[in-house]
Order: C-alpha cells, then structure tokens, then sequence
C-alpha cells in the first residue's frame, strides 16, 4: 500500500510531496486527485515540485501508466523545476528517469540522499 503527503510552502514557493510504500493504481488516483486540488489555488508556473521518494518502492507495471500521467501533469502544469528525492536505489532511479525521458520532463532533477 503507498500512501503520500502533499504540502504547499507558499513562502519558499514549492509544493512539497512525500510517497512512500508500493502504489496500487487506486493509490494513485487519490494522490493524483490531492494534487490536481492543490494546485487550484496557485500559479504553478512560479512554483517548484519538490518530491521526497525516499521511502517509495520500484513501480508495479499495471501503475507505470499513472505515474507517467504524473510526469506529464507536472510538465503540462507548467512547474519551474521537478525535484525528486531517492535514496540509494539504482532500480527505482532508472525507472523514474526513464519515464521522465518518455514524456520529455525536461526540468528534471534526480537527488540521491
């Protein structure tokens, strides 16, 4: 079960999430749903997306489609930057920038902690 956590620092202009745990399809559906409800209330453009993935597993094959979806919200949504938090996982870290690649996350940046 993954669950997450959305926060906005309306301050520093960043929208914090954290995921953590292994993504069912419906999972992700409601993380998407949080965000998309978030965001209503700023410019996105002037924000950034910082993700703390520390704590999430390597994707199922049947969620890879939601979570491209995801990559391609933040992209269409029109963020400054994308940050992503890993911890030491080489698995997940190809997974996640392999996705980026395919729907041309340009802004992108992958942090190992």
């Amino acid at each position: 079960m993954g669950s997450f956590n959305i926060e906005l620092d309306q301050t520093n202009k960043v929208l914090k999430a954290q995921v953590e745990g292994t993504f069912s399809p419906e999972d992700g559906m409601r993380s998407v749903e949080a965000y998309q409800k978030t965001i209503t209330s700023i410019a996105v453009p002037e924000y950034e997306i910082d993700i703390d993935c520390t704590k999430l597993n390597v994707s199922a094959p049947d969620t890879l489609p939601i979570l491209e979806g995801c990559f391609q919200m933040y992209k269409k949504d029109g963020f400054k930057k994308v940050t992503l938090r890993l911890a030491k996982n080489p698995i997940l870290k190809m997974q996640l920038s392999r996705i980026a690649r395919s729907v041309q996350l340009n802004n992108l940046e992958i942090v190992e902690v």
